[in-house]
């Protein structure tokens, strides 16, 4: 019985061992490129990476565990592992493949706040039209995040068009890469947005006391127009900019 749980314990650590190490490049790779903050978590993107850790992680060296037996044929024992792993592999696929087609590509100020703007956001025919005629800020397949403005058209029958869209659930401006304008381009825009966290009707009342008690902490006024919701998949975050120099000082969240 010793022989055999040491026979187990030693084949699911090897296994799990090298299942983190995959796992860490995979997930490092993307977050490193990708996924820094406030990208993870405006796109939400823990649920698929906690799938990811259960099957990979937790559950393909347990199942190791179980079915490691020094008495069981090698040939046997490694048909069966092989399934574990191609299991393994499959979801890890899965879920790299999630993450890759949602990354980030752009954080944008838009109308009245911050957003971002992931790959699948933006359909392939709005990424080629934005290639040809705003290449510079079209988006690619090895774009890296970038800030952006993303102003409506001048024409007012076009713009009517992309908030109607927007509204019912089409594409909004932002993306549209045809429309992005350089994030400097838009500070004076943005600085006219700048609200107090108060009168940012993003937040519930609630949420605007937890975001007011963790500005003070860290010593940022609250009583000044300096902040701009930040929106994504997951909650909303809030923008604190210095409103000297409009550069983005502090990223609060609520929950």
């Amino acid at each position: 019985m010793i022989a055999q749980m040491g026979f187990r314990s030693r084949a699911f650590g090897l296994h799990l061992l090298s299942s983190a190490a995959v796992m860490a490049l995979v997930m490092g790779s993307l977050y490193a490129g990708w996924y820094r903050w406030p990208g993870w978590y405006l796109a939400d993107a823990s649920r698929v990476a906690l799938v990811m850790l259960v099957v990979d992680v937790a559950l393909g060296p347990l199942l190791t565990f179980v079915i490691a037996n020094p008495r069981k044929p090698r040939r046997a024992l490694a048909r069966d592992v092989a399934v574990i792993v191609l299991l393994q592999v499959a979801a890890l696929a899965y879920g790299a493949v999630s993450l890759w087609n949602g990354r980030p590509l752009y954080y944008a100020f838009s109308v009245n706040c911050l957003s971002l703007v992931q790959a699948y956001d933006i359909e392939n025919a709005d990424a080629v039209l934005g290639r040809e005629r705003n290449s510079a800020l079209a988006p690619h397949w090895y774009s890296l995040p970038r800030w952006i403005w993303a102003p409506l058209p001048d024409d007012p029958g076009e713009a009517q068009k992309i908030v109607g869209s927007a509204v019912t659930g089409g594409s909004d401006v932002t993306a549209m890469p045809i429309y992005y304008r350089t994030f400097t381009a838009g500070l004076p825009a943005l600085r006219e947005q700048l609200q107090k966290v108060d009168d940012i009707k993003f937040f519930s009342r609630n949420q605007k006391t937890v975001l007011k008690q963790r500005m003070q902490a860290a010593g940022v006024p609250t009583d000044q127009p300096n902040a701009l919701a930040f929106t994504g998949r997951a909650h909303p975050l809030l923008a604190v900019f210095d409103p000297a120099t409009l550069q983005l000082t502090a990223t609060f969240k609520f929950d």
